[in-house]
């Protein structure tokens, strides 16, 4: 890890299932967690490798790692947190921002949403929280490390 940038290493982050390494609590546990439901800015996470990631609640709608989502990801070829295309010819419609109605923590190890779209079953584990952190750093490192014309990423086991 480079603790200057405090950023997680490219092993750290995407070892995910190589079962030689396993991530430490240290890289995935937050220090500190606000959810801003009154204000509909997001979420902010301090994590205790000093880093700290901005989630805004559409990024976490479109990152929901439920086995459902992550399908329609795969078929829509997105990654998790890209929003879905807009359909060509069709009339814009409409539609709310999403906004959590409820937040839950899932032990200590993650946190749950019931979205303002009536959705509630992903699981926003710490650990996939901190690999997909939206931030231009993090961003760039999940690039450079995808291999060219690997697929898109699965949130699910496959």
């Amino acid at each position: 890890m480079n603790a200057e940038m405090g950023h997680l290493s490219l092993k750290s982050m995407f070892a995910i299932c190589d079962t030689g390494y396993m991530p430490t609590v240290e890289e995935t546990s937050p220090k500190s967690v606000k959810v801003n439901v009154t204000a509909g800015t997001g979420m902010d996470i301090d994590w205790k490798d000093g880093h700290h990631s901005h989630y805004s609640f559409q990024y976490l709608r479109d990152a929901c790692p439920c086995a459902l989502c992550n399908d329609e990801r795969v078929r829509e070829n997105r990654e998790p947190g890209q929003p879905r295309p807009s359909q060509p010819g069709m009339l814009p419609m409409f539609k709310a921002s999403p906004k959590p109605v409820e937040t839950a923590g899932v032990g200590k190890y993650a946190i749950r949403f019931t979205w303002n779209d009536g959705h509630e079953h992903g699981i926003y584990s710490w650990e996939f929280l901190r690999e997909f952190c939206p931030c231009a750093v993090c961003s760039d490192l999940r690039t450079a490390a995808k291999a060219p014309g690997a697929g898109v990423t699965r949130t699910v086991p496959h």
